[in-house]
């Protein structure tokens, strides 16, 4: 008879597998096709209704880990299939460093269901699951700390489409559209479980769904219908050259590269453009190194004669013939030169001679820059892009640009290269400091027509509301493009077309709620979750301490 036992429970807990299995893989791509570009984002309302059936049945925290990295992996394999590139001639570090996101990017998720299962035994399962929209926040917010910080996936960002709903993010920035977007799969995941058990129960929770969700529609239609555009503004002229990422790194004329970018400029000067943009890394040089006083004259003088203002992707170097005078950050040639080396943007004027110059802070990790080489530098002599650019220092201002106009429009711009328009409280820094236009100036052409640039571009819809801006990106290959502060493209390019767009940016001056006060949802989410580290800790140590002393007293 126990012989037996085993051949009739096996197919139970395999058919009770396979449906966890499914489960957790529902989750994982509803999640992943509620982000752009898949024009899906009322998914991620009900994306974890199965993950939350799954993580509430389940009692050890390696069976709970085990499925939130199954759904999460999925998830990641739908919405970042793209970072390794896959195009010809793609350097094969960065198709290696892909594939690993690809796994290693989950684990950090393992931080959500950790606190999931030390809140479940500090507390209960109940309250524990209402406490996951915090933890999952603070996993989001603690991400983009790190060395290896990579926060693309930010929950809120699914809803770039959605419109009317990302309004509320002038108050909650897009932690906070995170939080909501938790709370309404929460709220409908319980009206479903207990629908069976307790009808009241269940219709109370469909209500709670409902209410918070048309509360943030219904602001965001005031916001919409009510928002009063600003009298003051900018004509700008976007410069997309559609140049070869992986050919222009390798050399080539400069002169002829120059002339692409200073015909494109002169049409768009001719459309009426005050402001033209390049993109990132224009040129494939270090402009103002000491060898390209020729180039420097020519985008000088097109810049006077035409009587408009240049901003420009630009990589630079400074060089420290003494090593006593060098930052400790310096790297040194095979010569023993020491120097740094920055992605960075300049703002010619017409007006001024001093050249403005912002440098790149938030850089991408691997590709460029290696992680934790500042305290372990053996590690950028072997990983590297075959395009050297994996190794730029970190600039430490946060310029606002001031662009002057004496007989016309006087603006502050907050300008930025490529992945930092991701993070919503590093941009939230340049419009404190001032700025009323934010730029990104980006190269996102490594991806080919990917999910990867329609996500990078949507991205900036957030900062865009969050902060009430007008933001403006210049694109090498695409997608360029003016997003006014509702967050509504006014006007964009087509991915890899050789193109320059002109139009209108709104101007707009003050700071929104969340420009104010960024960080209320991330630390208070991360309050809730230390409390319950220490509340489970407490419970582990102290209590199960105490509890051992009262049975060896009896």
């Amino acid at each position: 008879m126990n012989s037996r036992e085993p051949s009739h429970s096996l197919p139970g807990q395999n058919n009770k597998r396979r449906k966890e299995l499914l489960f957790g893989i529902l989750s994982g791509l509803l999640l992943g096709f509620s982000y752009p570009p898949f024009p899906f984002p009322y998914l991620s309302f009900i994306a974890f209704i199965p993950y939350f059936y799954i993580l509430e049945r389940r009692e050890s925290l390696a069976a709970i880990n085990r499925f939130t990295y199954l759904t999460l992996f999925c998830f990641n394999l739908v919405a970042l299939y793209w970072v390794g590139s896959w195009t010809r001639g793609a350097d094969p570090f960065l198709m290696i460093s892909g594939a690993a996101l690809i796994f290693f990017n989950p684990l950090f998720y393992l931080i959500v269901s950790t606190l999931f299962y030390f809140s479940k035994k500090y507390f209960n399962r109940k309250i524990s699951l209402f406490l996951f929209p915090f933890y999952w926040v603070t996993f989001e917010y603690l991400y983009g700390l790190t060395d290896l910080r990579f926060p693309w996936l930010t929950l809120g960002n699914s809803l770039s489409y959605f419109n009317s709903f990302i309004q509320i993010a002038d108050i909650t920035g897009v932690y906070g559209l995170s939080i909501i977007i938790l709370f309404i799969n929460l709220l409908l995941y319980k009206s479903f479980s207990s629908y069976k058990a307790i009808k009241k129960n269940s219709i109370a929770y469909f209500i709670g769904a409902c209410v918070l969700f048309l509360s943030v529609e219904i602001y965001g239609i005031i916001r919409v219908s009510s928002f009063k555009e600003s009298s003051k503004s900018i004509i700008v002229g976007l410069i997309q050259p559609d140049l070869n990422p992986w050919e222009k790194w390798a050399g080539g004329n400069i002169g002829k590269q120059l002339d692409l970018y200073l015909d494109l400029s002169d049409q768009a000067v001719k459309k009426g453009a005050e402001l033209i943009i390049w993109p990132e890394s224009a040129l494939p040089v270090y402009l103002f190194s000491g060898n390209y006083d020729t180039e420097i004259a020519r985008i000088e003088s097109f810049v006077k004669s035409r009587n408009i203002s240049l901003m420009t992707g630009m990589p630079d170097i400074n060089f420290y013939f003494n090593k006593n005078e060098a930052p400790p950050e310096a790297k040194e040639t095979r010569s023993g030169i020491k120097y740094t080396s920055y992605n960075s943007i300049f703002l010619f004027s017409p007006y001024v001679s001093t050249i403005q110059q912002y440098r790149k802070i938030m850089l991408v990790p691997f590709g460029e820059h290696v992680p934790f080489v500042e305290k372990l530098p053996f590690l950028g002599d072997f990983i590297k892009w075959e395009v050297g650019i994996s190794s730029w220092n970190i600039g430490n201002d946060k310029t606002v640009f001031k662009l002057y106009d004496p007989g016309g429009v006087s603006v502050n711009i907050g300008g930025v290269v490529c992945i930092e328009s991701i993070y919503p409280d590093f941009i939230s820094e340049f419009i404190r400091n001032g700025a009323e236009l934010l730029v990104v100036v980006t190269n996102d052409s490594w991806y080919g027509k990917s999910s990867g640039p329609y996500q990078h571009k949507e991205i900036a819809v957030l900062r865009a509301v969050e902060n009430r801006k007008t933001v403006v990106r210049a694109a090498n290959g695409g997608i360029s493009c003016i997003i006014d502060p509702l967050g509504k493209t006014l006007t964009q390019s087509e991915m890899f077309t050789k193109t320059f767009l002109v139009g209108e940016a709104p101007i707009e001056d003050g700071l929104t709620f969340y420009s104010r006060f960024p960080f209320i949802f991330p630390w208070l989410s991360l309050l809730i979750s230390i409390s319950t580290i220490f509340g489970f800790l407490y419970q582990k140590i102290f209590i199960k301490k105490e509890n051992t002393h009262h049975e060896q007293n009896d």
